[in-house]
């Protein structure tokens, strides 16, 4: 056993260049989303339930993409940290497709069968008529959403963190002052409601995308405008990337499509549930922001490493990252929990929707301190080219004990919203405890790069 030094102002600083302002980004798309709440609360409770549910079919939207995020960052960091810009270029060409073809898919769907997809969410006649008129606008925002995430996912890999915390702050903006002018009808346009909300979304989405374009091109980015080398991969590329993807795709969709039917059976609760789950989404976004920042300074920081051979670095940052991302977890949902009284009269909660949502608020919470530490220990296993393990556990997981759990509860015992909501959480500290085994048993290196796979023979930890 040899001692290894750590250079702990080194790795908290390289954790804030990365972290900080992915955080940034995603707490102010949060503000913007808590701010368009709060619009819509003005409307009344359906209105904001329905906007909720939708919010959900985009949930699942993000969950059958994002499997190509993971695996994308997987190889923009390891190439990069072997500066392989042939190998940058064309697996951002792929991701990029994949991602887009997911988009474009989803965006038919919303606009062309919204009645489907809310009677797939709820049995409310009400907030389903309100939800439709939303789906057949919002789902034009769905391809520029997705191509948006392509486009951070690759600049955060190849230190270009703040251009996408750039177009965020000015696609938050334009949302909020759009939001303001066309749900109550301002300067002389018409009030156009949720249907507003839902174009406001679509244009600054837009707006956030052309400011992102610009920057790139401006500070001579040299994989993000590099057209002509993104779509050069062969059918051997392919197979590679389907190789070291297909884990992560397979696991976001099983656990996309477990979600939905989480939320099909938590969609059939009474019309204050709905609301109350609606404004809990909102502020769960604040939580999982944070997280991002987290995620994806464990997908660089470690993947860089794995990728250019240095292996024992990759492996000490790794779980000191955990432990990082779980204290600063807490810190932030113990201020949710101060300040729920403020947040959520703001949001327009009153009475029994004000109680589930506090409740709510609460068990996350308590099972987000574990949850978090699951999920940065997953994408820093993905990082270094092991993605079946954590997959493999959260599918087994959520399909054998979450989703049974969820619907005998909900659906056959009719328990109240917040028992229900509880068995969500029932596997996460089982999972906890077998991540953190793989974890410091240092299996979970994978490399792709000829650099890592040499630096990996007859490697093991604190050897």
């Amino acid at each position: 056993m040899r001692q290894r030094t750590f250079d702990w102002p080194d790795f908290l600083k390289r954790v804030a260049v990365i972290a900080i302002p992915v955080a940034l980004q995603n707490l102010l798309t949060t503000t913007g989303s808590m701010i368009d709440t709060m619009m819509i609360a003005s409307l009344g409770q359906t209105q904001v339930g329905a906007v909720g549910l939708c919010a959900q079919f985009s949930s699942l939207m993000f969950s059958c993409y994002w499997g190509f995020v993971g695996g994308g960052m997987l190889f923009f960091a390891q190439y990069y940290g072997t500066k392989d810009h042939d190998g940058i270029n064309r697996s951002y060409g792929l991701t990029l497709t994949c991602m887009m073809t997911v988009g474009i898919l989803f965006g038919v769907f919303a606009t062309v069968f919204p009645e489907l997809v809310m009677r797939l969410y709820t049995d409310k006649e009400s907030i389903r008529e309100v939800g439709v008129s939303y789906l057949r606008i919002i789902g034009f925002a769905y391809p520029l959403m997705v191509f948006y995430m392509a486009m951070a996912s690759l600049l955060r890999c190849t230190d270009r963190v703040r251009l996408p915390l750039y177009g965020s702050v000015a696609a938050v903006f334009t949302n909020v002052g759009l939001n303001y002018v066309l749900i109550f009808g301002h300067f002389g346009l018409p009030a156009m409601g949720v249907r507003g909300a839902a174009l406001a979304t679509v244009i600054s989405q837009g707006v956030g995308i052309l400011l992102v374009i610009f920057l790139a091109k401006k500070s001579r980015h040299p994989y993000l405008l590099a057209v002509k080398g993104h779509f050069r991969f062969g059918l051997s590329f392919i197979g590679i990337y389907l190789r070291k993807c297909f884990p992560i795709i397979m696991n976001e969709f099983l656990i996309g499509l477990g979600n939905m039917g989480i939320n099909i059976v938590l969609g059939r609760q009474p019309e204050e549930a709905i609301a109350a789950l609606a404004v809990f989404r909102t502020l769960e976004g604040l939580v999982i922001g944070f997280f991002a920042g987290f995620s994806n300074a464990s997908s660089v920081l470690v993947g860089t490493q794995v990728g250019a051979g240095h292996i024992d670095t990759a492996y000490d940052r790794a779980w000191r990252l955990v432990y990082l991302c779980q204290g600063f977890i807490g810190m932030v949902c113990l201020s949710l929990i101060v300040l729920h009284t403020p947040i959520l009269t703001m949001m327009g909660m009153r009475g029994e929707s004000f109680s589930i949502a506090f409740g709510l608020v609460c068990i996350y919470s308590a099972a987000a301190l574990i949850r978090m530490g699951n999920w940065t220990q997953n994408d820093t296993f993905r990082a270094a080219g092991d993605a079946a393990y954590g997959t493999i556990l959260e599918i087994i997981f959520m399909w054998v004990m979450v989703i049974p759990a969820v619907y005998i509860s909900g659906m056959v015992w009719k328990l109240p919203t917040l028992a229900v909501f509880t068995c969500c959480y029932i596997d996460e500290p089982i999972r906890y405890i077998l991540m953190q085994v793989h974890l410091f048993r240092g299996k979970w290196i994978k490399p792709v790069t000829p650099e890592g796979r040499a630096a990996l023979e007859g490697w093991k930890p604190g050897r």
